[in-house]
């Protein structure tokens, strides 16, 4: 599936928990297909959910990490006596530094940024992941707490489900000032896509070759996935 594969990053997010009646067993398995088939080297899953584990199952934050990567950095926001629910952000290249950090906003769902420094063949990148909220004034207050992460030397991207479909001072529109590129594919609902809920934004804008998303995923989620080839500053061609 990677033509250029020595001379790129491929960077992939992909909300997976899969409501609508899709993939109603959380079936993991066939997630963890759909991932491998396009061999990413940095994943962002939310909504990993171990309450849905069938009984005696695999938790679901040990088997994706083991399964599609090598570094795996768990970001639990509900934590109960029936399981976790959170996000991950899960690497094949070193993770030389970590942090997550509590973005949650009043009363409403606990939400988490996953910030991780990674070394690849390519050089430095700065790596943030996220879930942000249902509610405008919400993602607003998340994007000031967080925007942060994604400052530095290296070049940087931002992944996840920004929940952002409201353009007029967006979260979107507020990334766009930091982060040159951005992915703007219609991913939710998965079956008949009609907003752009999951992005990828890098920096420097150059950095992004090509993106795309997966549509068969919409037999596993109500999102797709979107993956994107970026070739970073130390990249040889």
């Amino acid at each position: 599936m990677r033509a250029d594969k020595a001379g790129s990053v491929r960077v992939m997010t992909w909300n997976i928990h899969g409501t609508l009646g899709r993939n109603p067993r959380f079936d993991l398995a066939r997630v963890v297909e759909l991932i491998r088939l396009w061999d990413p080297d940095i994943v962002a899953l939310q909504e990993v959910d171990s309450r849905r584990a069938l009984a005696g199952g695999a938790n679901p934050f040990e088997y994706l990490a083991g399964a599609v990567g090598t570094y795996g950095i768990g970001a639990k926001s509900i934590t109960g006596a029936d399981g976790d629910y959170g996000q991950m952000l899960i690497s094949r290249f070193p993770v030389m530094a970590q942090t997550v950090r509590d973005i949650s906003f009043g009363e409403r769902e606990p939400r988490r940024a996953i910030r991780a420094e990674v070394e690849t063949p390519q050089g430095p990148l700065i790596v943030v992941a996220t879930h942000l909220g249902l509610s405008f004034h919400e993602r607003r207050h998340q994007a000031a707490l967080w925007r942060d992460l994604a400052t530095g030397a290296a070049p940087a991207v931002v992944i996840g489900d920004l929940n952002d479909w409201f353009w007029p001072g967006s979260v979107g529109h507020l990334l766009r000032r930091d982060l040159g590129a951005h992915t703007r594919f219609r991913t939710f609902p998965a079956a008949f896509p009609l907003l752009r809920l999951d992005r990828i934004y890098c920096r420097p804008a150059a950095a992004m070759l090509r993106s795309f998303v997966d549509r068969d995923a919409r037999f596993m989620s109500d999102h797709l996935p979107v993956i994107a080839d970026l070739t970073l500053p130390g990249a040889v061609h």
